[in-house]
């Protein structure tokens, strides 16, 4: 690991998470909780094996990241933050949001994977009437959906539901980005392509507040 060799807290910190792919692996960490290597080679495309082997030795050095042996059914290795490494979720979360002005176009070879809309759903949307009953909204981007369970004040993202759903939002990953943080509104999301079917006011439940009540078709 190569160092600044600068006495400043934040040329330390960048001396340890500052290296390529450090911060994806983890948020990788962040969005899966515990996870195996392969779950976190398919969680971050394009990085090699030993590459990834490395960062994960230099971050368990540092005291980031913990490994243990999971019992069966598992019987596998599961990485995982050490509470120091959760304290990085701040650092994560803002430089999500900081970037959010650079997602407004897909470049062909931008990979896309559907559990990143997570760290989106935590910056801007909320359960605005908590005392309503529980809904679960779907986001289909094109290759696994993600599901939302809105209740009682809060959001959880599920990536592996087979309820029903009150509405679904179908749509390119950037197009989507814009409805959920509130760039742009139900009407213009759906004249640039996104499709949405199901109830208005559980889509409306969690946008951000801006946003009107819209008609939505079945």
């Amino acid at each position: 690991m190569r160092s600044y060799n600068q006495f400043c807290a934040v040329a330390k910190s960048l001396d340890v998470v500052g290296e390529r792919w450090t911060l994806l692996i983890v948020r990788e960490l962040l969005l899966r909780g515990p996870s195996r290597y392969t779950d976190l080679r398919n969680g971050l495309p394009g990085i090699a094996t030993n590459l990834l082997a490395d960062r994960l030795q230099e971050l368990e050095k540092a005291g980031v990241v913990a490994r243990e042996d999971a019992p069966p059914p598992i019987a596998t290795t599961l990485f995982s933050l050490t509470n120091r490494g959760r304290e990085l979720a701040s650092v994560v979360r803002e430089l999500g949001r900081w970037g959010l002005p650079l997602m407004g176009i897909q470049n062909p070879n931008d990979v896309f994977e559907s559990h990143w809309l997570t760290l989106p759903v935590s910056l801007f949307l909320q359960d605005r009437d908590p005392e309503a009953d529980p809904v679960t909204i779907e986001l289909d981007t094109g290759d696994e959906s993600v599901f939302l369970r809105v209740g009682g004040g809060d959001i959880e993202v599920l990536y592996r539901y087979h309820g029903e759903v009150a509405a679904t939002v179908t749509g390119e990953p950037p197009r989507v980005l814009e409805l959920l943080s509130g760039n742009t509104s139900i009407s213009q999301a759906r004249r640039h392509g996104v499709r949405i079917k199901g109830s208005a006011a559980a889509l409306t439940r969690v946008l951000p507040a801006r946003h009107g009540v819209p008609t939505v078709r079945q």
